[in-house]
């Protein structure tokens, strides 16, 4: 017999198994024994008052064996000769769109500009410890994309644009902890993520696909309005019978040969800003209403702030973004003479920091002085200047201009900094130097308002860390609503973060797989 139940628990009972089990056996008033299975479903905190509460759902099973945890099977067709279509990138669209393609029997070629998840660790490596930037293999680039290793969080608010669950369920099919199937915000984890990535390498490589690495796309192969592959920095010409274009929302050089072919692409709004760092003792403590001690069991807290601050009569909002408990900031440049910084958590995020990206939204009004000179790619070189005086008031390496907190919210240059997690290093300054006014301005009442609603959040003892501006693509690539192929280029599937229609692993996922089938039935044969 099968049957669900729902309770509100104590952290001791939600995060500890045995402490679970022994709960609803006493609740339910069962019989322990081998043949009784309890299987945790989900798993929420609420943390609204003092008392801190998990809400969970669980299912038992008594006298039967637990049905399977997921229905998803790595059960691929051999398509060595079937058709097949390129995929530029090979991050979460791209290779959810390759094992979409594989179901369907169809062959995909994955591209990737840079190195397999192992090798792309010495890139990292030598980022963080010798401030050399591999424009090819760093955070942004290698296989898994951006995701890879920085945090790995799979929580979405996009879950109509596909099927959510599979796409966890493919994750755990592939390696991953099935708490991503539990927990209300889902996270992998920075040391597990590559292992996943890999397994799903395997799995299109098994299946008779190919993954290519070190393969940097520089043209268009274009028959008139119809692109019939791509051309590499081999000078190696692959073809099929459509191209899908997941490279990501750090790919300049593809903007760059898109508006250099004509190919209509657009300005798109995004968010730019620092990162803040706290000791995670601070955020524990004002979210779990205690003196930041949260014990063995809760997690790592974690916050979502946002504000609206006007700025020469023009209103903006300024936002949490991509925050990471327990977690570490991370250099994420893609070119020598840049300084990017972003955030990653490990699996357990137990760090004794927590860092976030606090950002303010930019759109055509910021870009203005850019147009001139660079088009639609106004947005582009707007984010890529800030980047390069980042790195210009930092010293021209790897360390990053920070303030601490309070300093900048009352206009002082920090005399000492705080201990980072941040590996480079960093360097005292006035993030008035780095940020345009606009946006320097929106931050420091933006933190005031974060101040008053987390007492403990405007402190110096948490700092700035500049610049955080990767947090979207500032180019959209235009396709059709229905058909998402390019309205211009027949075959041609924009995808992902890097064509505007992502934010995120697994909605980056879930666009990938749509776009894989809808190639596979316009170009493909598949019904």
């Amino acid at each position: 017999m099968r049957r669900e139940v729902e309770y509100v628990v104590s952290p001791e009972v939600a995060f500890d198994e045995q402490n679970f089990r022994n709960f609803i056996i006493n609740k339910v008033k069962l019989s322990d024994s081998d043949e009784l299975h309890i299987r945790m479903v989900r798993r929420s905190v609420d943390a609204r008052s003092r008392n801190i509460k998990i809400n969970v759902k669980a299912e038992i099973f008594e006298g039967e064996p637990p049905s399977d945890l997921i229905s998803y099977r790595r059960d691929y067709p051999n398509v060595s000769d079937a058709k097949r279509v390129i995929i530029v990138g090979a991050g979460p669209a791209g290779m959810f769109a390759a094992l979409r393609l594989l179901e369907q029997g169809i062959k995909p070629i994955l591209l990737e500009r840079g190195k397999d998840v192992q090798e792309r660790r010495r890139d990292l490596a030598n980022i963080n410890k010798k401030n050399i930037v591999n424009p090819d293999s760093n955070y942004c680039f290698g296989e898994g994309g951006a995701g890879t290793y920085s945090d790995g969080k799979l929580y979405t608010r996009a879950k109509k644009r596909g099927d959510f669950v599979r796409i966890m369920e493919i994750f755990v099919a592939h390696g991953a902890t099935s708490e991503i199937l539990v927990d209300a915000h889902p996270h992998i984890g920075t040391n597990k993520l590559p292992k996943v990535v890999a397994e799903i390498r395997q799995s299109i490589l098994n299946a008779g696909g190919e993954v290519h690495f070190d393969t940097r796309v520089e043209d268009f192969i274009l028959d008139g309005d119809r692109i019939k592959g791509v051309v590499t920095q081999q000078g190696d010409r692959l073809e099929g019978e459509a191209v899908i274009l997941a490279t990501g929302h750090s790919a300049r050089d593809i903007f760059i040969l898109l508006r250099d072919k004509e190919i209509e692409i657009e300005t798109k709004p995004y968010a730019l800003g620092v990162r803040i760092e706290h000791p995670q003792s601070i955020i524990d403590g004002i979210q779990y209403h205690c003196n930041g001690d949260r014990g063995p069991y809760l997690p790592a807290a974690s916050y979502t702030l946002v504000n609206q601050v006007q700025f020469e009569g023009k209103e903006k909002g300024v936002f949490s973004f991509c925050m990471c408990p327990g977690g570490f900031i991370v250099p994420s440049a893609t070119a020598p003479g840049e300084v990017v910084v972003n955030g990653m958590s490990p699996s357990r995020r137990d760090s004794k920091f927590a860092n976030s990206g606090i950002v303010v939204a930019v759109d055509e009004d910021d870009f203005k002085p850019f147009y001139k000179e660079h088009g639609v790619l106004a947005g582009m070189a707007f984010q890529q200047a800030i980047e390069q005086q980042a790195c210009v008031v930092a010293g021209g390496t790897q360390q990053a201009p920070a303030q601490r907190l309070g300093d900048f919210v009352e206009g002082r240059v920090s005399n000492a900094l705080n201990e980072t997690s941040y590996q480079p290093g960093l360097v005292s300054a006035d993030m008035r130097t780095v940020l345009p006014e606009q946006i320097a301005h929106r931050l420091k009442y933006g933190f005031k308002a974060f101040g008053k609603k987390m007492k403990g959040y405007l402190t110096n003892e948490a700092q700035i860390v500049g610049v955080e501006s990767r947090t979207s693509s500032p180019v959209r690539i235009p396709r059709d609503r229905l058909t998402h192929e390019h309205p211009q280029i027949k075959g041609l599937f924009p995808c992902g973060e890097g064509a505007g229609y992502a934010g995120g692993i697994a909605s980056a996922a879930m666009d990938g797989e749509r776009c894989a089938e809808l190639a596979a039935q316009l170009y493909c044969g598949v019904s």
